[in-house]
């Protein structure tokens, strides 16, 4: 017998820095806003975010359970690329949390068991009056599903394709998560890591925690030297 939602985590791969307060909007402010307001009297019941490779639907859906557990309210991450192997016996009784997050969608497509419990799962929240967020890489027009009543309630809800951020908000993200990490991210050594690092946000936020560990070792701020020396740039 699969353990109900009560006895299960947060969510699984919940990272504890995925919070909105971390997360800077760019051209999502309105995504954003739906998602903070979901669970409230009025909020949308049923949220699509697609988008490519570290565009943050992945922070968004974390982000949104983390403001769920905030409020008292009962939430769960389910990544399918970690997920997605086992049999989705998890998707059970769903309908006694508040917010259910289902991460890369498209993972699962194709297959029958999955399908159906996604399909039932989602009939199950609804009637119960609870809130559903998913993402994928792509539409849900776009999807490769099988079962036609799953194609048919995926595109029920509010879709939004998530922007990708420009150079000038990869900054104001950097210095955003450098802020919320108590460092001080002078703004000619933020260009200098976006023009030496990934282009990706993830490895990008990933730099600042070593550098984040090597200032505090060194005793050192963050400057341009420093951060050639630290990085061996």
């Amino acid at each position: 017998m699969s353990p109900g939602p009560s006895q299960l985590p947060l969510g699984i791969g919940l990272r504890d820095d995925a919070t909105f307060a971390n997360y800077l909007p760019g051209n999502n402010a309105s995504l954003v806003s739906h998602l903070t307001g979901q669970l409230e009297e009025g909020g949308e019941p049923f949220l699509y975010l697609w988008g490519g490779m570290g565009v943050g639907c992945s922070h968004l859906l974390q982000a949104a359970c983390h403001n769920a557990d905030a409020q008292g309210q009962r939430a769960l991450y389910l990544p399918l690329a970690t997920l997605g192997h086992f049999p989705p016996d998890i998707l059970e009784e769903s309908e006694r949390l508040d917010l259910l997050a289902i991460d890369d969608l498209q993972l699962v497509m194709g297959r029958k068991r999955w399908e159906e419990a996604l399909f039932h799962g989602f009939n199950r929240l609804r009637d119960a009056g609870k809130r559903l967020v998913i993402a994928a890489d792509r539409s849900p027009r776009q999807l490769e599903v099988k079962l036609p009543d799953l194609a048919s309630r995926l595109t029920w809800g509010m879709v939004f394709h998530v922007q990708p951020l420009d150079d000038k908000q990869r900054l104001a993200a950097l210095q955003l998560r450098a802020q919320v990490r108590g460092m001080e991210l002078p703004p000619e050594v933020g260009r200098y890591i976006l023009h030496r690092g990934p282009r990706q946000l993830d490895p990008l936020f990933e730099i600042l925690c070593r550098l984040d560990s090597a200032s505090l070792s060194a005793k050192r701020r963050l400057t341009i030297p420093f951060v050639k020396q630290a990085l061996e740039w």
